[in-house]
């Protein structure tokens, strides 16, 4: 039976890299990116839900939460403004795939059916962000917790969840970040060398999607080039 697979985020670097993963004659996938629709606005979730179920036929077998935003936030902005960025951050990294991870969960149940999810986390999530990133370090770290409960709760049902936490990946995010931190001292504290590749994370997802055996479900997967290990 043909895969079929909702991925969020999925128009460059590492979204990008899980669909070309994901991408075969043994799966259908629905790539979704900003131009479906904003993940700021609460609504946006459950339109997509709906609309990509329509087209997969009213099956959809995994979720992929890639979707997410690393925006600067001041300790010093004005008050309103650092609190605007902190929901925005929250809403479209942790809020969104909740409710998409709500919607597969129930979609699972009511069909009595098997579903994975693989929620895209970050290195952020245990070992913290710069002054500027409190709210993505928390929204991954959210996250995650949010991942191993679902696996804690519905493993018995066969709905698995597992989460990948990057560390830089070369994406046009990342190469942004590392140009204005000082790349020569971040690759330093990296042992390999180097940041991910995008095809490295696009794997993992792939894996995690449709081969990781069930008693890993909960599981959270590193890829930092042993930046941060646990």
């Amino acid at each position: 039976m043909t895969t079929h697979i909702l991925i969020t985020g999925a128009s460059r670097g590492i979204g990008a890299a899980i669909a070309e993963a994901l991408t075969s004659d043994a799966t259908k996938v629905v790539a979704l990116s900003s131009a479906d629709g904003d993940l700021s606005d609460p609504a946006v979730p459950e339109a997509l839900w709906q609309s990509s179920l329509a087209t997969l036929g009213g099956r959809i077998d995994v979720l992929i939460n890639n979707a997410g935003i690393f925006e600067a936030n001041s300790l010093d902005s004005d008050d309103a403004d650092w609190l605007a960025s902190w929901d925005r951050t929250m809403q479209v990294n942790l809020t969104a795939s909740a409710l998409l991870c709500r919607r597969a969960v129930r979609h699972w149940q009511a069909r009595g059916s098997a579903g994975r999810i693989v929620n895209v986390a970050s290195r952020a999530a245990y070992r913290g962000d710069s002054p500027a990133h409190w709210h993505y370090a928390a929204s991954k770290a959210g996250m995650v917790a949010m991942t191993k409960t679902i696996a804690r709760g519905y493993a018995k049902e066969n709905i698995l969840a597992f989460a990948i936490c990057p560390g830089f990946t070369m994406t046009g995010m990342a190469e942004e970040y590392l140009e204005s931190r000082g790349g020569d001292k971040l690759l330093a504290d990296i042992p390999l060398g180097r940041v991910a590749m995008p095809g490295e994370v696009g794997e993992m997802a792939r894996w995690c999607a449709l081969d990781a055996p069930a008693s890993m479900t909960g599981a959270v997967l590193d890829v930092n080039g042993a930046s941060y290990v646990r």
